[in-house]
This record gives C-alpha cells, structure tokens and sequence, in this order.
C-alpha cells in the first residue's frame, strides 16, 4: 500500500497523531519519497527544527523511519539522511490491538472479581476493602459510599473483547 493510501485512512491518521502528537503530525503526514534531511523536513514544512526531530526519533522508535549517518570530511559533522518506512504500520497496529485485547482482558477479570463502592457525590469509586475501611463513608466529604453494580462496564468490556478477538481472529480459548 502506498503512502498516500495508507494516510488516507483515519485510523492510521488516529495512529499517527497518538505517536507524534499534534507538532510532529506534518512531518508523519509528510513522508517524502526516498530520503531527506531533518533540515529540510523542517524548511519544507516550516516547522522547529526540534519538533522535527521529536518526530523523527518518534516514527524511528516504532520502526516508521530508519535513518543512515554521513560524516562530512572536512567539518566531521554528521548528517542524517531520513527514509520513511510506513509498511510496518499494519503490523504495529495489529500488535497495539494485541496489547489492548491482553489489557481489557485483564481489566475485565479484575471488575469482574472485585465488589466496589461508590461516593455519588465525589464521583469515587472503592474496592470493598477500602471502602470497609474508610466505615463506608467517603473520605473527601463523608457521604455514604453504596455497593455500585458494575455489570453495564463489565458487558461493554466483553463485547469490545469479543469484537477485538473477532478481528484479530484469536480463539475465546486462547
């Protein structure tokens, strides 16, 4: 997939703007053919040259650019000539879903085993333990904290669950 096909896509946009932040996003939505200097980058897009270079070890950190150095014989100063290297983003993304699946898994198990408590007034929530400590007042104002019924978070959670396996293809099972 080309790269402008791939940056026409929102979740790949959505992606990008979570790695790079909004003062890298031009340089990730930018990406030039064959390689470029941060210099440039930064002229071309009329950007702190900072901000471009914040971007480009972001994008490099998650294997979205590679960069080769040349030293310049007379001054010994070395310049980085940057390649962006986009391909990868389907499977970084995929690996992010991974992660999220593991981590809502883990969030589930653990609403799903505890009995919590909530102050309606501050808007806090207690595991029993807490709130039977705290005699089940609230410690910001002393309000009575009630037993809360967490069943509509749990559902949501396992239909995002089951819609994440369903895309990654992964066994309930597994």
């Amino acid at each position: 997939m080309a790269f402008e096909e791939l940056l026409e896509d929102p979740v790949i946009q959505k992606y990008l703007h979570e790695l790079v932040g909004p003062k890298g996003m031009p340089v990730a939505a930018a990406p030039p053919d064959g390689e470029v200097t941060d210099e440039e980058l930064a002229e071309e897009l009329d950007l702190e040259l900072n901000d471009v270079r914040r971007a480009l070890f972001i994008l490099y950190e998650n294997d979205l650019a590679s960069y080769r150095r040349l030293r310049d014989e007379d001054s010994g100063w070395l310049t980085y000539l940057w390649t962006f290297q986009y391909e990868n983003i389907p499977e970084n993304l995929e690996e992010e879903m991974y992660r999220l699946l593991d981590t809502l898994e883990d969030r589930n198990e653990y609403e799903r085993n505890h009995e919590f408590y909530l102050c309606e007034v501050c808007s806090i929530r207690f595991e029993f333990g807490e709130a039977m400590d705290f005699g089940f007042e609230c410690p910001e104002c002393g309000s009575p904290v009630e037993s809360m019924d967490n069943e509509m978070l749990v559902t949501a959670m396992e239909e995002r669950i089951a819609a994440l396996r369903d895309e990654l293809n992964v066994d309930a099972s597994a």
